[in-house]
This record gives structure tokens, sequence and C-alpha cells, in this order.
């Protein structure tokens, strides 16, 4: 087989020598190409991009849910403590510290998915990519700046109300101890 991967390996020499001749006889050609690869990369992004995004609302999500259900749980606590009911308020309390650790971890990977949408727009606008709130035709830029600030606020506004969620779930839990 070492035979058969050594011509492989020469076909391809060959074939990539000779692209390279052609491309350097036709500029034009390997400036199509080259616009044609930033494309597909820009595509590629595009939809990484995309999924980054629906994993940041999933996860939003899962927060804002998990801080409902602390807050919940956090009340049965006290109202087991108040009835005298010490062991299943002691159960409850665990089962309050397990959603909390599960929500510290929801926290890290939405700080992590973060952080990988800031580098693919900065790629994105490196290759000269439009952002993610501008589109072709439709709203004037006026009304996109207007959308965009208004759709940063809400999640702006989202991202606050989580976190205030937990850092007031963290001082209660913190309080209990």
């Amino acid at each position: 087989m070492s035979g058969a991967a050594d011509w492989f390996s020469q076909l391809e020499d060959q074939l990539e020598a000779q692209l390279n001749a052609f491309l350097r006889a036709n500029p034009a050609q390997e400036q199509l190409l080259h616009q044609q690869e930033q494309r597909e990369r820009q595509l590629r992004l595009k939809r990484r991009r995309l999924e980054l995004q629906t994993g940041a609302e999933q996860t939003r999500s899962e927060l804002l849910a998990l801080a409902r259900e602390i807050a919940q749980w956090q009340e049965r606590v006290q109202r087991a403590r108040g009835a005298g009911a010490t062991d299943l308020a002691q159960r409850a309390d665990s089962h309050v510290a397990e959603l909390m650790a599960r929500g510290r971890d929801r926290w890290q990977a939405l700080g992590e998915l973060g952080a990988t949408f800031r580098a693919v727009e900065e790629e994105l606008a490196r290759l000269g990519a439009p952002s993610a709130h501008s589109g072709d035709g439709g709203p004037t830029a006026d009304q996109k700046a207007t959308g965009a600030a208004a759709q940063d606020l809400d999640q702006a506004w989202a991202s606050f109300e989580a976190e205030q969620d937990l850092e007031q779930l963290r001082r209660q839990q913190n309080g209990q101890r």
C-alpha cells in the first residue's frame, strides 16, 4: 500500500503545481478563487453565529427557569422549617444547592458561548461580512440602528434580570448557611 500512497501523494503534488501555474497565468481566476473561499468561510461563520445565538437563547431560558425553580424550592425550605419538618427542609435545601450548582454551570456555559460568539463576530468583521443585525433590503439604516438598539437593550435587560435573580439566590443561599 505504500506504493499507492506514494503515487497518490505525487498525483496531488502534480495537480497542486498545475493549479498554481494556472492561477499565476490567470490572476483574475486566482482572485475569483480567493473571493469564493472567502464567501464560503463567511457562510460557515454565519451559520456558526446562528447556532451560537440559538444556544445562548436556550441557555438563558434554562437559567431563568432554574432561577424560578430555585426560588420556589427556597420558599418550600422556609415553609418546612417553619413547620418544624427539619428533615424535609434539609432535603429541600440540598436540592436547592444542586439547582444552584446547575445554574452556575449554565451561567459558565453562557459565558463561553458569549466568548465564542464574539470571536466569530470579530472574524466576520475581519472578512468584511455584515453584522448579525444587518440584512439586504428592508429597513433604513436609522430603523436598523433603532431596532438593534432596542434588541440590545432587551437582551441586556434580560441578562441583567437573570444576573440579579441569580445574585439574589446566592445571597439567600449564603444567608441560610
